[in-house]
């Protein structure tokens, strides 16, 4: 059995790739996530809980810019350009996680100012808690291809020996 570049990525260099890659931008998301629960429950939108909502927001989304260009230019490109992808399973995984930026970059944005400036409070709340929503989707997409062996997705994997046709 061997694992997704996504997997291998986190299981090197211990425990720092873990920390740095997985750690870091999902305890942001996830603080994000929680305090935006409270805040849409209770609309209380000044105070401690709001601060830490938006400065969760902001340092996952410059974090995971770091996290996106450095892979893209380290491992997105050289896997492309040599052919070393292992199959759809870890393209998925690879690209799901990557595609965090949007969300994570949208609410960091959103937060900073820089996007949906002329709307209301009540726009940019529900549209920081779909690119919540959204980025929680996608990274457990990216987590769940990512744990696959790659091999299960390849075309060959349906013609291996002793299986029936």
């Amino acid at each position: 059995m061997s694992m997704t570049h996504y997997m291998a990525l986190l299981a090197a260099n211990q425990p720092w790739n873990l920390l740095i890659f997985m750690a870091v931008p999902v305890i942001l998301a996830e603080t994000v996530a929680i305090s935006e629960l409270y805040l849409l429950f209770t609309r209380r939108l000044h105070g401690r809980v709001r601060q830490l909502n938006r400065v969760a927001s902001i340092l996952g989304g410059l974090w995971f810019s770091g996290i996106f260009v450095y892979l893209f230019t380290t491992a997105v490109i050289p896997l492309t350009v040599s052919g070393g992808w292992l199959g759809a399973a870890d393209v998925i995984a690879v690209g799901f996680y990557l595609s965090g930026i949007v969300p994570l970059g949208g609410m960091a944005l959103l937060d900073l100012g820089l996007l949906a400036r002329g709307r209301d409070e009540e726009y940019r709340l529900r549209l920081h808690a779909i690119l919540v929503a959204v980025f929680l989707v996608v990274a457990h997409v990216a987590m769940i291809f990512g744990m696959l062996d790659p091999a299960l997705l390849m075309s060959h994997a349906a013609e291996m020996p002793g299986m029936a046709h």
